[in-house]
């Protein structure tokens, strides 16, 4: 199997002036493009060849020996994942099953933002914030580097990268600029719900 850096769901411009071209074509077409060829070049004649990404992950995640093989797999699923949870003119409230469930877990759309937006502003380093179900519940949570839900028995809903690559060429070092843009204009929440009801 060769694994293939997947099409952006969206023109490269679709997203200013939240995410600039720019900074979408160098995270897309060099980063992810990154992580895919050095998948393909790692799993060839190993007991990885022909798996998905998930098989990978899920083999590789706690064994120390094949953190190369997690940390690549990973990262090209994290941001395949990551496209899908944005879109023009996104952000705002859900609606629907996703608004009730998430009413529920944290009392209102506000504070949802408010601890959401705690966790990727505080990761430390490079990682990603997440809005996960874990044992039939929303919770949020925040990973380092390529680590990510489904290592931790959690299935992922929504994702924001907070590695700089993600964000330094439009934002610098305002990462908590950056995540408050994907909140309020950028979050997918069809996408999010249809996760939620595959869950």
């Amino acid at each position: 199997m060769t694994y293939a850096l997947p099409d952006l769901p969206y023109a490269l411009d679709a997203l200013e002036p939240h995410v600039s071209a720019k900074q979408l074509s160098l995270h897309h077409g060099k980063h992810h493009q990154t992580y895919v060829t050095n998948l393909n070049n790692l799993v060839p004649n190993t007991e990885f060849a022909g798996k998905s990404l998930e098989d990978i992950i899920l083999a590789s995640a706690k064994n120390p020996e094949k953190v190369a093989f997690f940390n690549n797999a990973a990262q090209a699923w994290n941001h395949d994942f990551f496209w899908k949870c944005m879109k023009p003119s996104g952000g705002g409230e859900p609606m629907g099953e996703l608004k009730t469930q998430m009413n529920n877990a944290f009392g209102s759309h506000e504070k949802f933002v408010a601890e959401f937006k705690q966790a990727a502003v505080s990761q430390f380093g490079s990682g990603w914030g997440w809005l996960v179900v874990e044992k039939g519940s929303l919770r949020i949570m925040k990973t380092s580097n390529a680590d990510l839900p489904m290592a931790h028995g959690a299935t992922a809903l929504l994702t924001c990268d907070v590695w700089e690559h993600a964000y330094y060429l439009d934002y610098q070092n305002r990462r908590s600029d950056f995540v408050e843009a994907f909140l309020n204009h950028l979050v997918n929440w069809d996408f999010v719900s249809d996760c939620l009801k595959n869950a």
